[in-house]
């Protein structure tokens, strides 16, 4: 018996060319055992490629447990020209689809049986037949078990030249059953270690798991316990910084108060002197005369209506004459809300002030509440713009002249001393014209001395309820009761509109402010006065709009811009007299 051994690096290649080299006529394989995780990866296996390759003069039988399961007969003779074959030779091949090398076991005689070959990674050990009929197998080793185990194959492939009798078939199937038992030994040995593989890995995953785990908690509490000595330092120096923050709020609180203590004092003190300035002012300065309440009736003819010129919240007035000079008698009205006060101050705040745009205080009545002021010819403001009882408009340059009296004269009130004075009701009622139309603010009952820290908008003197008249009041001195200079502003606006328009009070700033914004204002205009300058009208209105904003810091200052701006429109309005009266 030989053996022969095949090389090639594909097992059918190696097959389809001994065949063709020896003229091989008949060839049994043996069924593919390739699992489907074999058959995904590998496209054909040797059967089908025999199969397919084989020449046309040899027969494939294909067989699996013992039965054909195909059979691909020859389609011609064997050519006269191949080579003549050995009648009485008979070879059988096994095979593994991972190796490449075949080994063949020949043994000639016509009663001998067939030998096999057996296929393996490393090596194949050969061993010989010592008697006839015994057939001798190539052990497969160690290594070779793991890789048919690995790809589950296990092929067997015989090829017949002649037929072979019943000992020798029995002899091989008997080899063939224990190798068989054996390699299913070895693959269940091959298994049950990878699975005893398998847990020792798993167990060494989990255990390096765990200690991962515990090398991870030990790291965490290294972090944490140096977050918390962090953290504990960081609150350490939040306290130190507190208390050193304490000691200095403390310090400067006491600074505080003794500077409060201090500025506390100093006010007291100033107004202590003030108030004993004022009552020497009082006592050494009053300029009024005193009239019995018979000079005042003989005066009035016994206040008769004839001799009436007008009312108002403090009471009626009368014209009359004292001391051969024409006067307007002022008779407070038994039902007059705090007229007793109102008189009072009046009588206070115009015996101690003298101006030309303030109507002069001649005399009182005190146990009847009567006020002698020099008259007025002309009345008030608001009857000469309304034209009462017929009388003419006022002139156009009249009106300008008029309003910067106004602002003067209120003016006058803000800067008086020792405290600045708010008027409080400023309004064309209250602005008295002389008989040549010199203006003087009067009804100054209402004013209120207010501290001079008013002056600078920043301090707000506060009044429990607001007085004045509606359409004039200030609106934030009405909302919150606040008072201070520009309280008067506001006032001031409104009547200034009302000098050039000659309209009532009630949403005239509205109007105002619509007919300029539609280019309409000339419309607006006292339509009693010819030749209206509308360029200066229109100067002179914007400016009482900013007077009348709603807004007390939005207002101009009278002494720096409403003065000298009404007094540049009197100016041009005076000098414009000639061309206008032409």
């Amino acid at each position: 018996m030989k053996e022969i051994v095949l090389e090639n690096t594909e097992v059918s290649k190696g097959l389809v060319d001994y065949i063709n080299s020896h003229s091989v006529t008949d060839i049994v394989l043996g069924a593919s055992s390739r699992s489907a995780l074999g058959r995904k990866y590998w496209t054909h296996d040797v059967p089908t490629m025999i199969n397919k390759a084989a020449p046309e003069f040899c027969t494939v039988y294909v067989v699996s447990k013992g039965k054909q399961q195909s059979v691909r007969p020859a389609a011609k003779s064997l050519p006269s020209s191949a080579p003549a074959r050995q009648s009485s030779s008979s070879s059988w091949f096994s095979f593994a689809r991972s190796e490449q090398k075949i080994v063949e076991s020949e043994k000639t005689g016509p009663e001998k049986g067939p030998s096999n070959v057996a296929i393996d990674n490393l090596h194949a050990q050969k061993h010989t037949s010592q008697s006839d009929g015994s057939v001798r197998f190539a052990r497969i080793s160690p290594r070779s078990v793991d890789m048919m185990a690995e790809n589950l194959d296990f092929t067997q492939v015989g090829i017949k030249e002649t037929p072979m009798n019943g000992s020798s078939s029995y002899s091989l199937d008997h080899e063939m059953e224990s190798l068989k038992l054996e390699l299913r030994q070895t693959l269940d040995m091959y298994n049950q270690a990878c699975k005893e593989a398998i847990m020792a890995n798993q167990a060494a995953d989990e255990l390096n798991r765990w200690k991962m785990e515990e090398a991870h908690k030990v790291e965490q509490a290294r972090l944490a316990e140096e977050a918390a000595l962090a953290m504990a330092e960081t609150e350490k120096a939040k306290c130190r910084a507190a208390i050193e923050a304490a000691k200095k709020a403390q310090k400067m609180a006491e600074i505080e108060a003794q500077r409060r203590k201090y500025a506390e004092l100093k006010v007291k003190r100033e107004e202590e002197k003030k108030k004993r300035a004022m009552n020497v002012r009082s006592q050494n300065d009053l300029r009024y005369r005193k009239y019995t309440i018979e000079e005042i009736e003989a005066a009035t003819n016994k206040f008769s209506t004839s001799q009436k010129i007008g009312e108002g919240g403090y009471g009626p007035v009368f014209k009359g004459k004292l001391d051969h000079t024409p006067v307007a008698i002022k008779v407070l009205s038994p039902d007059a809300a705090q007229g007793k006060k109102q008189f009072q101050q009046e009588v206070e705040v115009l015996s101690l002030i003298r101006h030309p745009n303030l109507v002069l205080l001649l005399g009182a009545c005190p146990e009847y509440g009567c006020l002698v002021y020099e008259l007025m010819n002309n009345g008030s403001l608001e009857d000469r713009l309304f034209r009462k009882g017929n009388t003419p408009s006022i002139p156009l340059e009249i009106r300008f002249k008029i309003a910067a009296e106004i602002a003067t004269g209120l003016l006058f009130l803000h800067q008086a001393k020792p405290e600045p004075l708010v008027h409080r009701d400023l309004k064309p009622g209250n602005i008295l014209l002389d008989k040549n139309y010199v203006c003087k603010i009067s009804d100054v009952g209402l004013a209120r001395l207010v501290p001079s820290s008013v002056a600078d908008s920043v301090t707000q003197y506060h009044m429990t309820s607001a007085a004045g008249t509606f359409c004039y009041i200030d609106p934030e001195y009405q909302q919150t009761g606040r008072l201070e200079t520009k309280s008067d502003i506001y006032s001031l606006g409104v009547m200034l509109l009302q000098i050039i328009t000659a309209r009532p009070p009630m949403g005239l700033t509205h109007h105002v402010e619509r007919a300029i914004e539609k280019g309409k204002f000339a419309d607006l205009l006292d339509p009693t006065v010819p030749n209206w300058p509308v360029e200066e009208a229109l100067t002179f209105a914007k400016l009482s709009l900013k007077c009348a904003e709603l807004r007390k810091k939005d207002r101009p200052d009278l002494g720096s811009v409403i003065v000298p701006e009404l007094n540049k429109l009197k100016e041009l309005g005076m000098s414009s007299m000639p061309s206008i009266g032409g």
